[in-house]
């Protein structure tokens, strides 16, 4: 498909794809402290305010990742950025689909034009993937370079030349893509029924009650808002 095999010794390159990676999940209101004697739990807020280094327990889990940083600085920084891999149905939240078919075709490709979230992989057994997969951009892993150059081994493969164009393309997208109020086209009715879903829009004018152009005294927000 889409994936072709990796050295073990090839260096770290942007779109390579990596298995049982740590993923760690930080609670910031809960924190287990390992102490000397005995283990107790604070806050991150109490932590912070003691100016002190603290060792902490924190719930660590596999996961599989890509690398989402480009290939210079994935040789040289100290730092290498990944994206977490997920299930397509989990990441996207679209229904899964188990079989091709006219409208999965429509959703991977309409997708593919339109979303900035994630990138689809599909299935691929040199890469171990047995079902549909997606790249969720807002889920990012940091790993040491030299640390993950130990962990080559754990390389599946890498995207080849025509997919890893299309990767680049969607993560740059999605990591300078600016926030814009994409409701202000609606009227009344329908930014109603956008505001069920997303009750943080705030009205324009035109789609206010109470007036044929909408409520008085009104004004138009000062910039625009946050990409749902």
């Amino acid at each position: 498909m889409i994936y072709e095999s990796v050295g073990v010794l090839a260096p770290i390159c942007q779109g390579d794809i990596f298995v049982d990676l740590p993923r760690i999940d930080v609670s910031l209101r809960q924190m287990i402290i390992a102490g000397d004697m005995q283990e107790y739990e604070s806050t991150w807020e109490q932590i912070a305010g003691k100016g002190e280094p603290l060792r902490i327990i924190v719930p660590v889990r596999p996961v599989a990742a890509i690398v989402a940083t480009q290939d210079c600085d994935a040789q040289h920084n100290r730092d290498i950025t990944l994206c977490e891999i997920r299930g397509f149905s989990q990441v996207t939240g679209l229904e899964k689909q188990s079989a091709p078919s006219l409208k999965a075709w429509k959703i991977l490709t309409q997708q593919a034009r339109l979303n900035l979230k994630w990138f689809y992989l599909p299935p691929g057994e040199e890469i171990g993937f047995n079902e549909k997969k997606a790249v969720d951009f807002q889920v990012t892993l940091r790993v040491s370079r030299e640390e993950l150059e130990t962990l080559r081994h754990l390389r599946k493969g890498r995207l080849n030349a025509m997919a890893d164009e299309h990767f680049r393309e969607r993560i740059s997208e999605f990591f300078r893509r600016y926030p814009y109020d994409e409701w202000y086209p609606l009227n009344q009715e329908e930014f109603a029924k956008y505001k069920e879903h997303y009750p943080e829009a705030k009205p324009f004018p035109w789609q206010q009650p109470q007036s044929p152009e909408g409520q008085k005294g009104s004004e138009v927000p000062p910039k625009a808002g946050n990409l749902p």
